[in-house]
């Protein structure tokens, strides 16, 4: 499930080409609708091909995501030819380009774009958790008692989907796809390694975060080089200090039961 992401991430071309195709523009809002709803349907597929199809889940997430992207390749190579509609901007974005596309008001610029989009859908998703935290929880961790209750999964299940999927479309257009997958898995994994409680892994996951994209953007700087690539870089370094300091944890608890 870590990598439906990355499934979004990549299964969401073809909905970008559908919506130029139809609205004819390169606007963002038909761009951020079309790959809103391919987004979206694409955990559903992922979800019919798991439970009607019984293919394996991580089967599953392969299919679709190789599918529905080649079908977006196919989409611009054969329509979109002689316009700028770059499947590679998709896949790297450029987040020193975000202060340059700024959001205008009354003639007033208000600040970067991306942030405020970025900045609704943290407020969107910090009201969910705080809303349905005991629902996500339950069908998550026990989702057969959550059934016995007569409590929906399905519902629980597309809803957190609906948010991965919100989070990667708005997100990918600045850092891009291998960036949001990056921040997707490496900071909860890394957080996982650090604690057994769920609501302290949430807030070092957040701190684990900020930590990579301040860390990754001084790295960027110093090297000259890719700040995408450099945030991903110091997300796999913190991953892997707290690895090794989780195993000296373990070890230390070990031999401290050891003498006692």
């Amino acid at each position: 499930m870590a990598m439906v992401g990355d499934a979004i991430s990549h299964a969401v071309l073809p909905g970008i080409v559908l919506a130029f195709l139809i609205s004819g523009s390169r606007g963002n809002l038909p761009m951020l609708i079309g790959a809103s709803i391919i987004g979206v349907l694409t955990t559903v597929i992922i979800e019919l091909l798991h439970k009607k199809a019984k293919l394996q889940e991580d089967a599953s997430i392969g299919v679709t995501f190789t599918w529905l992207f080649a079908l977006g390749v196919i989409l611009i190579s054969a329509y979109t030819g002689q316009i700028d509609l770059d499947q590679e901007c998709v896949l790297y974005g450029e987040i020193a380009y975000v202060p340059l596309d700024t959001l205008t008001v009354g003639g007033n610029s208000i600040g970067p774009r991306a942030l405020w989009i970025s900045g609704s859908v943290i407020v969107l998703i910090l009201l969910a958790l705080w809303r349905g935290y005991k629902g996500l929880v339950l069908t998550t961790f026990n989702a057969d008692y959550a059934q016995a209750l007569g409590i929906s999964t399905a519902f629980w299940h597309f809803g957190f989907m609906g948010l991965v999927s919100l989070t990667t479309v708005v997100s990918f257009e600045s850092v891009g796809a291998i960036l949001v997958v990056a921040l997707l898995i490496t900071p909860p994994a890394a957080a996982y390694l650090l604690t057994d409680s769920l609501k302290k892994m949430l807030w070092l996951t957040a701190l684990l975060g900020v930590l990579t994209a301040i860390g990754g953007y001084y790295l960027a700087l110093v090297l000259d080089g890719s700040i995408a690539g450099a945030m991903a870089t110091v997300a796999g370094i913190l991953f892997a200090g707290a690895w090794g300091w989780s195993k000296l944890l373990k070890r230390l608890s070990f031999k401290s039961a050891n003498l006692t």
